[in-house]
């Protein structure tokens, strides 16, 4: 398994970064944790795995026509995947955690066709149900969410000129990898479990965003997060899992590489980030 990152995206702490929790906490968090008070830097990180047979990319970043936009900042998964010695061509499987931007985009290159064009692509089921809904789509009032069902829509049903796979929780989406339902960020979120032989790695997705604001605090409420409450019990469930089996997990948001192991502390839990393996 090869993290790549995506690159890091900085802006200015805004008053909803975290809904239920006043700036000044928020600043004193990232303070405690020795970042930047009055800033956020969000990392991506997607996943290369070869599973021996199959190779599979999970989550794909921002895309490359991102790379433009933000002056290099993000949309670096093509050329650092290329740079880690994989090539597009021979991605024989694409899983998506979930539709957000940050996680689809990378599908389509900067001129709109496909950057896997020889991979299956799977998705949640619960996730294409829900953002293919022409009701769903109408009910939204936000133009943040009003700007996800678009762009659900351009990446994976116009702009892949090919039918996606939808899965569901619980089973096997390429060899030694388990989808886990994990809803709460969005209403068809997934996590996943890979295996190989006795170790396992929990794929958290987006279970959690920055581990200094959402491991730290799980009650804090993201502003991305479509139902707060149900994401900070799956945030719970999850993290009181990892503490129990001492499992190592993979963070998309967790600073580059990206994985690590969590214990509890207080009233939320601590990240122990793993060293980066250059190899």
């Amino acid at each position: 398994m090869t993290a790549i990152s995506d690159g890091v995206n900085t802006f200015a702490l805004g008053e909803t970064m975290v809904l239920n929790a006043k700036k000044d906490e928020v600043a004193a968090a990232l303070d405690k944790a020795f970042l930047p008070k009055d800033k956020m830097s969000i990392h991506f990180a997607p996943l290369v795995i070869n599973t021996g047979g199959k190779l599979v990319v999970l989550d794909t970043g921002n895309g490359a026509a991102a790379f433009a936009s933000s002056k290099g900042n993000v949309g670096q998964f093509g050329s650092n995947m290329t740079a880690a010695g994989f090539d597009p061509k021979n991605v024989d499987i694409v899983v998506i955690s979930h539709f957000h931007g940050d996680h689809i985009n990378g599908l389509l290159t900067a001129d709109n066709t496909p950057t896997f064009p020889n991979a299956e692509v799977l998705v949640p089921a619960a996730e294409w149900k829900y953002f293919m809904d022409d009701g769903e789509m109408g009910k939204q009032t936000s133009d943040r969410m009003k700007g996800v069902f678009t762009n659900a829509r351009r990446v994976l049903d116009a702009g892949l000129k090919k039918k996606v796979t939808p899965y569901e929780g619980g089973k096997d989406v390429a060899p030694g990898l388990v989808a886990v339902s994990s809803y709460g960020h969005t209403p068809g979120h997934t996590s996943f479990v890979l295996s190989s032989g006795s170790d396992k790695v929990f794929i958290q997705s987006d279970v959690t965003n920055h581990p200094a604001l959402f491991v730290t605090n799980p009650g804090w409420h993201l502003m991305f997060d479509q139902d707060p409450v149900m994401a900070e019990a799956t945030r719970r469930k999850i993290y009181d899992m990892l503490v129990a089996d001492k499992m190592r997990v993979q963070g998309y948001h967790y600073p580059f590489p990206a994985n690590g192991f969590v214990e509890k502390d207080g009233n939320g839990y601590r990240l122990v980030p793993a060293a980066w393996s250059p190899v």
